[in-house]
């Protein structure tokens, strides 16, 4: 579960495959902060284009598969919590 800007988005999970090897892997720090980073900068108003953008980006930069996220904004409606994703 990655925080980001609380005042946007409560929260945005995302789950990825990738083949493993001994000289390449992810690191999820450098995922965290893009994230971070992009959710700040860019300002979606939408969940929909949220989804979107970061599918895409994920996609572009990272030899990834079964792409999964899921983001909350809690702050729409008073009595539950709004959810979109992918899957």
């Amino acid at each position: 579960n990655k925080r980001c800007n609380h005042y946007l988005f409560n929260s945005l999970n995302i789950s990825f495959n990738y083949v493993f090897a001994k000289d390449f892997f992810i690191d999820y720090a450098e995922v965290s902060t893009l994230l971070k980073s992009t959710m700040k900068t860019q300002k979606f108003l939408l969940l929909e284009d949220a989804i979107l953008y970061i599918e895409n980006l994920l996609l572009h930069i990272y030899p990834i598969t079964n792409l999964q996220i899921k983001i909350s904004k809690p702050d729409i409606l008073k009595d539950c919590i709004v959810t979109l994703s992918n899957y």
